[in-house]
């Protein structure tokens, strides 16, 4: 004795395993046909970096006191040695502003969300876990244009 659903149920399994097909093949092509990226090139003291500013909430010290983190998004370059491509594929794409005075925080608040170039004098990949970034950079100056 056979019943109506299971017709029923058979096609319906047959209509996802073929759109389940279809969907993963395209996926699985581009994934094939990305080459595989280049590091980035190198960047030095006194070389300017470009990208769009962003600002983060971290919280710091045992009392949890959030900071603000200001962060340059670019694209990916290699670092001077020893640091090289700081345990990257192609060279770091975040680079974390280190302020040391309150003048250099007003000023990345203002420019939030812009693009901007800044001047790097001393850069290092990110080594502690507190660290949002890729790279750090310790000190710098904001370029003009």
């Amino acid at each position: 004795m056979t019943t109506h659903r299971f017709g029923l149920r058979s096609g319906l399994a047959l209509g996802f395993a073929f759109v389940a097909g279809t969907l993963a093949a395209p996926s699985a092509m581009a994934q094939q046909a990305e080459a595989p990226q280049k590091p980035g090139k190198p960047i030095h003291a006194g070389e300017v970096l470009s990208g769009e500013l962003s600002a983060l909430r971290v919280r710091a010290g045992k009392q949890g006191k959030r900071v603000a983190t200001y962060q340059i998004t670019s694209e990916p370059r290699r670092l001077p040695a020893p640091n090289g491509l700081c345990n990257l594929e192609t060279g770091p794409e975040t680079f974390q502003l280190v302020t040391t005075s309150d003048a250099q925080t007003t000023q990345l608040k203002r420019l939030v969300g812009k693009e901007i170039s800044v001047k790097i004098d001393e850069v290092a990949c990110a080594q502690d876990a507190g660290q949002v970034s890729e790279a750090i950079v310790t000190k710098w100056s904001v370029v003009t244009k």
